[in-house]
């Protein structure tokens, strides 16, 4: 298959990112800088043709892709997908929740981490979903495996639907955003231990071999 480039984007701030809240599957809107946030990529990618766009179902992901797609001069030629599949990791119980006590929660009873970055240090990524799973007194938080398999149909969506490569445009998550740069380009040195920001451009390509991280974390 040729090269799929996808320039991954994370939403506009939100009101619960605002307030350093857990926004995973619950929503909330733009606030203003989320605004210009959307309006700032927008602008920065107003010349770049892609053969897709797409964003998560969340109200944050479709306002924001609006914007960038408003000021992009190939808009009307190209189509929209609204997929689940690159949703934010569910955080089941604690959505909604203060991110630093939510954090705290988790990780203190496991090896006494007090914060996010602590336990994705000491123990990676993929182990703070089985851990926020395991704490959830509901278990609604979605495991390491759940969010993955979630994630893996969500690539071969744009490898069906993209056969002869181009450039894809992606409004997804936070986490999501840092969990992808985390599995596929740790082994060329990408860290992420600092949160893509809102409004950000991490780019990956999809070829025969794989997934490859371009960039992470690059603000317009």
């Amino acid at each position: 298959m040729e090269p799929i480039t996808v320039y991954l984007v994370r939403h506009g701030q939100t009101l619960l990112n605002r307030y350093n809240r857990m926004q995973g599957w619950c929503d909330s809107p733009l606030t203003d800088k989320g605004i210009e946030d959307a309006k700032r990529v927008g602008q920065y990618l107003a010349r770049t043709e892609f053969t897709h766009a797409y964003c998560s179902d969340t109200m944050r992901a479709q306002n924001t892709i609006k914007y960038i797609l408003a000021a992009n001069h190939y808009q009307k030629t190209t189509g929209l997908t609204v997929t689940p599949n690159f949703r934010e990791e569910c955080y089941g119980y604690f959505e909604g929740e203060d991110s630093a006590r939510t954090w705290y929660m988790v990780g203190m009873p496991h090896g006494g981490h007090r914060t996010f970055s602590a336990i994705i240090a000491a123990l990676g990524v993929d182990a703070s979903k089985d851990l926020m799973h395991e704490t959830d007194p509901w278990h609604d938080a979605e495991d390491a495996r759940t969010y993955w398999t979630r994630l893996m149909h969500g690539f071969a969506e744009l490898r069906r639907d993209n056969v002869n490569g181009g450039k894809v445009l992606m409004v997804s998550h936070g986490t999501t955003i840092r969990s992808i740069v985390d599995k596929f380009g740790k082994q060329d040195g990408f860290v992420v231990t600092e949160s893509p920001k809102n409004g950000s451009i991490t780019k990956i390509e999809l070829n025969d071999e794989g997934i490859k991280v371009l960039s992470y974390n690059e603000l317009p």
